[in-house]
């Protein structure tokens, strides 16, 4: 059949090639630079709409009228090519794949900057390595990658992060400002389906900043989503899912029933009292009832992504869909989040153009009343559920059963559940009259709206019955609107002087409401609406505004690619201020030069680039202030007058006229290098950093009207944060064979030095005072245990007791007296160190060969010091529930411990009070990421119609190097390890793949 076909085939040919005239024919193949040949290339004769593609093998055939044309060759993910082609002789064409390299754009702010020509401190990451991290959340993906910026995660399904660029710069809060798409913003990452960001680029020192004003003090995170590619025929389809499993990193070892109930009976006698009779014979009771066991489980997560993006000569287009599913290692913690994200650029005509970027999600927060202290606290003596299938609780004497009811009953009864529905995006529009001069307007829009509900039924367990059931409501509106206009020129003189100059304005209002409501008494539980509650209404909710107008200017001007100089100044007012502060100037400057581009350098293959940088700047901060802090608030009250009650409004908070911005002064010194052939780059800056006019809250007397719940503030504070940072990355292998290290770690020393009248402010187990870093530990020193009388005779007075059941006695806790005056007391209290690490680390060694690709990444902090407030309550041996194992340790007899306290009902001495009996090391080593990939070879995926197939398994937190002896390390803010979410071991399999 074949052989009959041939002929006709010929005869059919060249019956088309008479018709056809004298047309050339182009021939050629195309392949990547492994060799693979590349199927489906664009090949399209320049100045016409005749084109072809590639076949199977990467051939073509184009015929054309003309005997020599210029042939376009395009292919998504890589560089297209412009090659002559001529009648009869075949070509050749290698494409190359689009790769990252040094003169790259980053996004500093109302523009976009070569790296080459950056004068201020700005780290990038970018989409191929938050890919390689699996995690859900965009935060967590982050964590280790850029040095400076400090990310703390929590384990809790569909919890955001907290974040710091170059240490905590404020006692009421100093996270940077999110900008997406140019659109400053209060989405939280966690919102954010990763697969959409294309960068992550980080602004730290205050030229970088400047240009963002009173919003930029404490650094800037832009993210910038993908966009299709311009260009006919680049249509790009992709797919990723992925599942995982999550476990529980570690747990606590507890007492046994048996080991709970010797302690116990040994504590109520050392308290003098009698013990429970139950507990007579601990060896009969056993193991008991494994309350972490029933209230923990394995997590699972799913994530699913499409995404499908292109474009034409005038337009790219990028549009994509996602949905996510986890379940927490705690029971009852759920997350779901859908997400649509659809950018698209159109050029208009050759001097306009026009885009829009809009970003749709919405996520489900569901979870019960879990509280994992209670449950390492419950006892193991009780049982869970009655005979009759009820919740059981602790029956009897607190002093001999608890006080703690049923935690696997709450969790699964009292339930929340938080929606939200968010919306940002803006459109814009730039004109282009001349090459050199661009005109952009853009108007940006955040809706957000979360709600959240709540549910308690009514039950008679013990201890505390809840009589009747309960349904609350909170709604959560914020709609902002954001207008920017910028005017920008740029232009090269004589080949040399290269100017980029911008002035702009930009405006922005926020309104945001809330509204409350709560109910009791319901006459079916199955009926949970608001209206079917029948007892004690309640209303509530407020309403605020405030609004922000700037001008900014930004100069800058780069000199034969050797000498830079940047200008910026930002004019902010704010609504948040009485108008004789409501203005503020951020002025700032920087300064570079490459001495590898003079004369007198002679290019070598030990040192290729080098970039010395300065940087000076103010910026400002507005974000800690109310908006009403200057004006006199007022509250709606209710009070009985002669036996009616009566409505009145009464003051809230007191005002304060003269609040006005906090102001950042920052200096950065800082350069960057290449070396061996670009094989080594390495950007190293050093940072002094001081805010000064620093806000804090002011305690008011409730005898001025004003309530005491709500605080004033005052600028009456400064704080100093300096540091270095390194950033390192080795090529060590190129070719078939590639490994790459990737080096971060940052230094920063933290210090308050100055506070209202050098009054220290204390709160929980912290304070803050002039000398000492924020939110540092305070408390008391230990110093051994007391093993006799005699050692507490010749020690100051701990406590003033009648008897040995009310006073100090062996066995108990020694503490410094560290004042000398006999006596301890909050006097002798001391700093115990700072829950903030002075370092942050992270090394990243990325592998590949032939399809195989491996990422090991660790990531760590040093410095910091964590305060274990469940060993406070887990070994305070001083009221019936259930402690740790390490407690079996504990003093029994003189030369027993000296670490380990006795157990004493009551604890007379206060064993359990602050002290650096709890204060431990926080430095951890973690290994964050472990990713092994395999991408099938292109001729396989092509001949499927396949750009690209790759399956991998990663493993998240796999194991952590620490001294800590809590759940988890990983604590932030205040450093109060208690009751915290655990972040999770994972396990991920998945597959990317793109058509």
């Amino acid at each position: 059949m074949k052989n009959q076909r041939r002929p006709f085939l010929t005869a059919l040919a060249l019956l088309l090639f008479t018709f056809a005239g004298n047309a050339a024919e182009f021939t050629g193949n195309v392949t990547d630079e492994s060799g693979e040949p590349l199927i489906g290339v664009n090949i399209l004769e320049q100045g016409t709409t005749n084109g072809t593609i590639t076949d199977l093998d990467g051939n073509f055939t184009l015929l054309s009228d003309n005997a020599a044309a210029n042939l376009e060759v395009s292919y998504m993910g890589y560089t297209s090519q412009t090659i002559a082609a001529k009648d009869g002789a075949p070509v050749n064409v290698v494409l190359v794949e689009e790769t990252t390299e040094l003169d790259d754009l980053v996004v500093i702010g109302y523009g976009v900057q070569r790296k080459s020509d950056l004068t201020g401190s700005i780290a990038q990451v970018n989409s191929e390595t938050l890919g390689k991290n699996q995690k859900a959340n965009l935060g967590d993906a982050l964590q280790g990658r850029a040095p400076g910026l400090q990310i703390v995660s929590s384990g809790s399904p569909g919890s955001n992060v907290s974040m710091n660029i170059r240490g905590i710069g404020s006692i009421l809060g100093s996270s940077p400002l999110l900008v997406i798409d140019g659109v400053p913003t209060d989405v939280q990452l966690n919102m954010l389906n990763m697969e959409d960001i294309e960068s992550v680029d980080v602004l730290k020192d205050a030229s970088a900043t400047a240009i963002y004003g009173s919003r930029g003090a404490y650094g800037v995170v832009i993210i910038t989503t993908k966009k299709g590619q311009k260009g006919e025929g680049k249509n790009n389809l992709s797919l990723k899912a992925s599942y995982g499993v999550d476990q529980i990193t570690r747990t606590l070892p507890l007492l046994n029933a048996s080991q709970f109930a010797s302690l116990h009976n040994e504590m109520m006698t050392a308290g003098g009292q009698p013990q429970y009779g139950p507990y007579e014979n601990p060896p009969a009771l056993g193991q008991g009832t494994d309350w972490v066991g029933a209230m923990t489980q394995l997590g699972q997560t799913q994530n699913y992504a499409l995404n499908y993006s292109g474009g034409t000569k005038a337009l790219n287009y990028y549009v994509s869909g996602s949905y996510l599913k986890q379940t927490g290692v705690i029971k009852t913690t759920e997350y779901e989040r859908f997400t649509m994200q659809a950018n698209m650029d159109a050029d208009i005509f050759k001097w306009l153009s026009a885009g829009v970027n809009l970003s749709l999600n919405h996520d489900i927060k569901s979870q019960g009343e879990y509280n994992l202290l209670n449950a390492m606290l419950a006892l193991p003596t009780q049982e869970m559920y009655n005979e009759d299938g009820t919740w059981a609780g602790p029956d009897g004497l607190a002093m001999y059963v608890g006080d703690i009811a049923n935690p696997i009953g709450k969790m699964t009864e009292n339930t929340q559940c938080t929606k939200g529905y968010n919306l940002l995006g803006n459109t814009y529009l730039e004109i282009k009259p001349w090459e050199f001069l661009t005109f952009k307007s853009l108007l940006g829009v955040q809706a957000l709206f979360w709600d959240q509900e709540n549910w308690t039924p009514a039950y008679d367990w013990k201890p505390i019955a809840t009589p009747e059931s309960q349904a609350s409501r909170q709604y959560n509106k914020s709609l902002t609107l954001l207008w920017d206009n910028t005017l920008t020129f740029m232009k090269t003189f004589a080949g040399k002087h290269h100017v980029n100059a911008m002035i702009g304005t930009s405006a922005q209002v926020n309104d945001y409401e809330y509204l409350s409501g709560s109910v009791q008494g319901f006459v079916s539980e199955t009926a949970q609406q608001m209206n079917n509650g029948i007892l004690n209404p309640i209303v509530g909710g407020s309403r605020s505004e405030w609004s922000l107008f700037s001008i900014i200017a930004r100069a800058s001007y780069n000199y034969d690619n050797r000498y830079y100089i940047t200008a910026t100044v930002r004019e902010d007012g704010s609504s948040r201020f009485a108008p004789q502060n409501r203005w503020g100037t951020f002025p700032s400057v920087s300064l570079a030069w490459r001495p590898t581009q003079e004369s007198f350098y002679t290019p070598n293959r030990v040192l290729g680039d080098f970039k010395l940088r300065f940087g000076y700047g103010i910026t400002g901060n507005q974000a800690s202030v109310g908006n009403y802090a200057y004006a006199s608030t007022v509250q709606t009250i209710q009070y009985v007058f002669n036996g009616t009650q009566v409505n009145a409004v009464a003051p809230l908070v007191m005002p304060n006229p003269n609040v006005r911005w906090e102001q950042v002064e920052q200096i950065n010194l800082g350069f960057d290098a290449s070396m061996g052939d670009d094989r080594l780059k390495l950007t190293v800056d050093g940072y002094y950093k001081n805010t000064n006019d620093m806000l804090v809250n002011m305690s008011v007397p409730i005898s001025t009207g004003y309530s005491d719940v709500y605080t004033t503030q005052i600028n009456a504070g400064s704080m100093l944060n300096a540091g270095v940072e390194v950033g390192i990355t080795s090529f060590n292998f190129v070719g078939d064979f590639q490994w790459t290290t990737t080096i971060n770690f940052a230094y920063n020393y933290n210090e308050i030095t100055a506070l209202s009248d050098g009054v220290p402010i204390y709160f929980d187990n912290n304070v803050n005072a002039v000398g000492h870093p924020v939110n540092s530990f305070y408390g008391y020193v230990t110093d051994g245990i007391f093993q006799n009388q005699e050692e507490i005779d010749n020690h100051a007075i701990q406590t003033v007791g009648s008897d040995k059941y009310n006073s100090t006695q062996p066995g108990d806790i020694r503490f410094k007296d560290l004042n000398s005056d006999g006596v301890i007391d909050e006097n002798d209290r001391t700093f115990l160190g700072s829950p903030t690490p002075s370092w942050t680390f992270s090394i990243n060694n990325t592998f590949s060969f032939y399809g195989f690709d491996l990422e090991i990444f660790f990531s760590g902090v040093a410095g910091n010091k964590i305060y274990n407030g469940n060993r406070a309550s887990l070994e305070a041996m001083s009221v019936a529930q259930n402690q740790l194992v390490t407690t079996l340790d504990r003093w029994t007899g003189e030369g027993t411990s000296n670490d380990m306290p006795r157990a004493v009902f009551g604890d007379p001495n206060r064993n359990n009070r602050v002290s650096d009996r709890f204060i431990e090391d926080g430095s951890f080593l973690r290994l964050k990421n472990l990713s092994l990939g395999y991408t099938l070879p292109k001729h396989i995926t092509q001949k499927a119609a396949m750009q690209s197939v790759r399956f991998y398994v990663s493993g998240q937190n796999l194991f952590t190097i620490t001294k800590y002896t809590g759940l988890e390390p990983e604590v932030g803010g205040s450093g109060n390890d208690l009751n915290v979410y655990p972040v999770s071991r994972s396990v991920t399999v998945g597959a990317n793949i793109t058509f």
